[in-house]
């Protein structure tokens, strides 16, 4: 069976899903919709089916390009990728739009290709391709301020690209290697290569496109977006610098900054750009610790945090669908009207704190561990502040300011039946993972010898839990948690989006000024003299009334001899 997969299906999963999703715009909507349910289903079957090893190798430009590589580590990521596919299409079932069905999947392909690529060129095709794909789903939006946020979007992400395709240049002019191997931070063109996947992981003062860009998208669009781009940027990180204790730091980081952001956002669709921020953290920090469990930590996280991610963009994605707001100012009271998707958000919300039998309980406990085991009690402690961060904002805030606080009077109707399928069964998913992980763990690069259900896991678990739901409402009680306003938060965007544009513009002006101050000058200094030969050589001037006409002759006749002495002079 193997053999045969192998012999008449050499191709990639993921490209296969780009070329399936070429045939969409000719279909029917009614016909295009369960064709996009059986394609990812097809073909995580195919995935499956495929044994370990490399497929599908090219020759090209002299360059022998390896388009599928499966390994455990890519074997898992591409797996999630496919999963995603089908919940987002399943979610996007009443959508007309071809455009963003087509979108979605040649996206979500190329995303599924890059993870499963063997040498850097093939990488920074679908790489390029991830971010040329998926700006449609916040074009799709059709306003002018998602045109705009598209635009900076794309900028950033093909940017990205540009910054690859350099280090890739350098490592391979240096080493004659195109391999997408371990590199580390000594080998040529690494770090120019880390910054690129830098970029698309949201690192620190890079990470604004994500809040900028997900809370601009399409209803259906934000479910998908969530899922790819950032999680293949990790991916990449643990293939390319696994063990850089550099992004240890940069990981910690990551959790922390966005709790206070995410505090303070009034729209709960950036509150959850915020919360994928910190998430994304947790897994970078694996990275960085490099080991066996550290990188187990970060795949399982990666794969749960898609779904129970993906879940929250899909219940706030209900509540904009029928609201038409994510303001958290403009909600509350909709568990009245919208029982299911407020019972789904709260399992979104229970595993994303890492509630036991939630499945962020079973993936995040594997990086702190790992951090631990390796004496960095620091980062540690850090991620156990951000984890009751992370409660606060996306276990309480969001569910709690949309379905429950004040009531809004809207009494909108429940999602639409395909939301409510697609948002059960991720939320089965994160539900049947924290019970029963086995199944999961078996997926992981490394062999398991992790148990999560301890009992003194458990209950420290659960005491930072409460004691982070009893710090909320005390500061709720007492009025000092910031109430939700329409406003608009200062991040680092605020550095390129504003204060640069007006540093340049008041450059450019003063720049102007002393143009026009010089040139203006130099004129009235041309006319005068202008005005002064005028003045002595015109007919019947000075010049002429003092002077016969053979002394003007002569006067010409010196000036003529002065100017030739001097030209002769400077050849």
């Amino acid at each position: 069976m193997t053999m045969i997969v192998d012999l008449f299906f050499p191709l990639s999963p993921g490209l296969l899903l780009i070329l399936g999703g070429l045939l969409v715009p000719f279909l029917s909507h009614s016909i295009g919709r369960v064709y996009v349910l059986l394609l990812p289903a097809v073909l995580l079957a195919y995935l499956f089916a495929l044994p370990d090893g490399n497929h599908g190798a090219v020759s090209m430009l002299g360059y022998e390009l390896e388009l599928l590589r499966l390994d455990s580590l890519s074997r898992i990521f591409a797996t999630i990728f496919l999963i995603a596919s089908l919940l987002g299409n399943i979610y996007a079932w009443h959508e007309p739009d071809r455009v963003q069905r087509t979108a979605a999947q040649i996206y979500a392909g190329s995303a599924v290709a890059a993870a499963l690529a063997g040498d850097l060129i093939t990488l920074f095709v679908f790489w390029e391709l991830t971010a040329v794909s998926s700006v449609f789903l916040i074009w799709a939006s059709g306003t002018e301020s998602a045109y705009r946020a598209g635009m900076r979007y794309l900028i950033i992400q093909v940017g990205s690209g540009v910054i690859l395709l350099a280090g890739l240049i350098v490592h391979v002019t240096a080493t004659g290697s195109i391999a997408f191997e371990h590199f580390g931070l000594d080998a040529p063109g690494a770090w120019l290569i880390l910054f690129a996947f830098g970029i698309k992981c949201a690192f620190p003062l890079l990470h604004n496109w994500l809040q900028d860009a997900y809370s601009e998208a399409t209803v259906t669009g934000t479910v998908v977006l969530s899922a790819f781009t950032t999680k293949l940027a990790v991916y990449t990180l643990a293939r390319g610098f696994a063990g850089t204790e550099m992004l240890i730091w940069i990981g910690a980081a990551m959790t922390m900054f966005p709790i206070f952001y995410a505090v303070i956002e009034n729209d709960l669709r950036r509150v959850l750009a915020y919360s994928l921020n910190n998430q994304l953290g947790f897994m970078v920090v694996g990275v960085g610790v490099g080991t066996e469990l550290a990188l187990n930590g970060t795949a399982a996280h990666a794969f749960c945090h898609i779904l129970y991610k993906a879940l929250l963009f899909m219940s706030m994605g209900a509540v904009l669908f029928r609201t038409g707001t994510c303001k958290g100012s403009e909600l509350g009271g909709l568990y009245k009207s919208m029982p299911w998707t407020m019972g789904f958000c709260v399992v979104g919300a229970a595993s994303i704190s890492a509630f036991p039998l939630f499945s962020g309980f079973v993936s995040k406990s594997l990086i702190m561990s790992a951090s631990a085991n390796e004496g960095y009690w620091f980062v540690w402690a850090v991620l156990l502040f951000a984890s009751a961060g992370v409660f606060h904002h996306s276990g309480i805030k969001i569910p709690y300011f949309a379905f429950f606080a004040h009531d809004s009077g809207r009494r909108p109707k429940e999602a639409p039946l395909n939301m409510l399928i697609a948002m059960g069964i991720a939320a089965a998913f994160c539900i049947g993972i924290g019970v029963w992980p086995a199944p999961l763990y078996a997926l992981l690069p490394f062999d398991v010898d992790y148990v999560p259900y301890t009992t003194a896991h458990v209950i420290t678990q659960l005491q930072l839990l409460m004691f982070s739901a009893l710090a909320f409402t005390v500061l709720m009680r007492t009025g000092i948690y910031p109430p939700e306003l329409k406003s608009t938060n200062l991040d680092f965007d605020w550095v390129y989006r504003r204060f640069l544009p007006n540093v340049l513009g008041r450059l450019g002006a003063s720049i102007d000024i002393v143009y026009q101050g010089v040139t203006g000058n130099a004129k009235s200094v041309i006319r005068a003299a202008m005005s002064a030969s005028v003045t002595v050589f015109a007919p019947g001037g000075l010049s002429g009334r003092i002077s016969s006409v053979g002394n003007a002759v002569a006067i010409v006749a010196f000036l003529l001899l002065v100017a030739l002495i001097v030209s002769y002079s400077a050849v």
